[in-house]
């Protein structure tokens, strides 16, 4: 049978925010963020202001504290399990960085059920101060992709993933919000599912542009309904992989005997 591979963004996925914002605005530093957005590339921002953080007294553990704080909807967390737990190999791909990431699904016990994180990589360096860069150098390898920003094309990380050797075609089933979700959303072929969440970026671009996008379209609002929705998916296709290695004639007994054993006994009436 094949596998599914279900692709997380983060920020505003499986998180309900932004978690750069998040922390910016937790520590304080709005304003300068604000003041220095104008002058360079979202991604250099941020550790630009894990810099000036650092030289005010900010700690790594106040960054740490802050992070285990993030908003998210109560079915988040048990959605990932079941989609785990129904066999599914899961990844974030997303263009937060790794520190945010990885605090965050620990704290939340969840950082063991993802095979893999692509994003910008952050680390603390031995001054203790959150350094951050970004996935593809700009500056000396840009990706060339102009829907996505400088530092990262999730398109490309999503065409590699495609590319690795397993047995078997693989489904897909990506979920995001943002217009750096809409690169690798159409990457996705047929019998692939996209899940964008309704009345964000993608959602917007998808719906402008649904002649483009190949794979199935499903919207989410919340975490209730990504919970309903993506694990849905998951036994849609789980049923249709299992179908390709039944008989017609083992089809007919199975529907037979569920329907009969579906019937619903006579109520007994009083008299």
């Amino acid at each position: 049978m094949a596998g599914i591979v279900v692709v997380f963004d983060f920020d505003k996925t499986i998180i309900d925010c932004d978690s750069d914002n998040w922390v910016v605005d937790e520590l304080g530093a709005t304003d300068l963020f604000n003041q220095l957005l104008p002058t360079m590339p979202w991604n250099s921002l941020m550790d630009r202001m894990m810099k000036e953080l650092h030289a005010q007294g900010k700690t790594i553990e106040d960054v740490v504290e802050i992070l285990k704080r993030t908003p998210i909807h109560p079915r988040i967390v048990p959605a990932i399990k079941a989609a785990h737990a129904l066999g599914c190999e899961l990844r974030v791909v997303s263009d937060a960085n790794l520190f945010f990431i990885e605090t965050i699904l620990n704290h939340l016990g969840l950082r063991d059920y993802f095979s893999e994180i692509n994003t910008n990589p952050g680390f603390v360096d031995e001054e203790g101060k959150l350094r951050i860069f970004p996935y593809h150098d700009f500056h000396t390898s840009p990706h060339g992709c102009s829907n996505c920003p400088p530092n990262m094309c999730k398109g490309l990380v999503i065409e590699r993933i495609q590319a690795e050797p397993v047995e078997g075609k693989r489904k897909f089933i990506y979920l995001g919000d943002g217009k750096g979700d809409y690169c690798p959303s159409l990457k996705l072929g047929d019998g692939d599912y996209v899940m964008p969440r309704k009345n964000y970026p993608l959602w917007d671009l998808i719906c402008e542009s649904r002649l483009f996008v190949k794979a199935e379209i499903h919207e989410w609002i919340d975490g209730k309904d990504l919970e309903e929705i993506l694990l849905g998916l998951i036994n849609k296709i789980s049923i249709e992989e299992n179908a390709q290695f039944i008989s017609p004639d083992c089809k007919l007994q199975t529907i037979a005997v569920s329907a009969h054993e579906a019937m619903p006994q006579a109520l007994r009436v009083q008299q």
